[in-house]
């Protein structure tokens, strides 16, 4: 495109096929590009001998490094490793252990995001001298014009199976008006044939990670007092048996939780953090209809006719959406209803409402 080569765009490499498409992609069209990564491995956890990468917090992040800066190395372009393992620390381990221990189930990717790609790793290159117009990474998402809002509107990407949407819903209307998402518009299979046909079948083929932690073992982050015995019992009291800590459990959960001589299953509905108990019932018991939610990031206007009409609510990464209705709302929270009961309403986990595929709210969903 005409005039982009006056417009410089920092691009997140994180040494995935999907980081490294889209700065092809964006140099192809001409722009200005430098990479960025964040380094957040400092060895402070005990994360050993796994093997195969499957997440981006670990000792493995060293060879996701080689990688960045060999993207880099074939593109010709800048790149900086900007090192932050201490905000790392304390923005998404310190709040997932928090979230744990008061007995809620945090989305640390959808943290990250907010506050590390899109936040500390773009401030602090600036305050390193990387000066740049626009951000972009290889997330899966798009953005238009809303006449509504005075920013782009955040929407589902084009290929709804690899839709990174939700990870994205925390962002604010600042954080959005200054990134661009070059992969949005095209399919996963799309972007890996790119990488086939410019010689980088190293990228096109590589194992894209599954987890915010590399081991998948998130008992690593804990120390033992947070595996503090305590008593299982149903929605009555009655003790049922006992629990290994209240940090290994989380609503929903059928596996591991070793309560025998029952007729029907047993699910984790409820955690009582301030009696160290886990409220255990049947899989009717998990089915909600109506979801409180707090700490509400508005991407449009909360006094929107939108809010009065239907909207596609999603509880958690994993959940399809369901129809729903904005039944109150204050400034911070809102409470909806569904128009049928929807399974495990997870505390700490993520809401995100959708109207026509845009991103209209997003709010943490408190106990109901």
């Amino acid at each position: 495109m005409s005039g982009n080569s006056n417009v410089t765009v920092a691009v997140g490499l994180s040494g995935g096929v999907d980081s490294a498409m889209a700065a092809w992609k964006l140099k192809e069209q001409g722009y200005h590009v430098i990479g960025l990564t964040m380094s957040i491995w400092d060895g402070s956890v005990p994360i050993t001998g796994t093997g195969a990468r499957s997440g981006c917090f670990g000792p493995g992040e060293a060879e996701d490094l080689r990688a960045t800066e060999e993207v880099a190395r074939r593109l010709g372009i800048e790149h900086a490793v900007i090192p932050l393992a201490t905000e790392y620390k304390r923005l998404v381990l310190d709040y997932f252990r928090g979230e744990y221990r008061a007995g809620r189930t945090p989305n640390p990717c959808v943290r990250c995001n907010q506050s590390m790609k899109f936040g500390f790793m773009l401030e602090s290159a600036k305050k390193m001298g990387i000066d740049f117009d626009f951000f972009a990474t290889g997330h899966y998402a798009r953005l238009a014009e809303h006449p509504e809002v005075n920013a782009p509107l955040l929407l589902q990407a084009k290929d709804l199976s690899k839709d990174q949407s939700y990870f994205l819903s925390r962002l604010s209307r600042e954080q959005l008006s200054h990134v661009i998402f070059p992969l949005g518009e095209f399919t996963k299979r799309e972007v890996k044939q790119w990488a086939r046909d410019i010689g980088w079948d190293d990228f096109a083929n590589k194992e894209e990670s599954q987890d915010f932690i590399e081991c998948g073992d998130y008992t690593v982050l804990f120390s033992k007092e947070d595996s503090r015995p305590g008593d299982f019992v149903d929605a009555e009291g009655r003790v049922l048996g006992e629990h290994k800590g209240i940090v290994h459990y989380t609503i929903g959960q059928r596996k591991g939780l070793n309560i025998g001589g029952q007729e029907e299953p047993l699910f984790v509905v409820a955690i009582d953090p301030s009696e160290n108990r886990v409220v255990l019932g049947h899989k009717k018991d998990l089915y909600s209809q109506r979801i409180k939610a707090s700490q509400v990031n508005w991407l449009i206007c909360k006094e929107s006719p939108i809010f009065s009409g239907k909207l596609t609510a999603k509880l958690r990464l994993g959940h399809q959406g369901a129809m729903a209705r904005m039944e109150s709302f204050a400034e911070d929270s809102l409470i909806i209803s569904f128009d049928e009961p929807q399974l495990s309403a997870t505390p700490g986990q993520i809401l995100v409402l959708y109207y026509e595929g845009g991103v209209v709210a997003s709010a943490i969903i408190d106990r109901n």
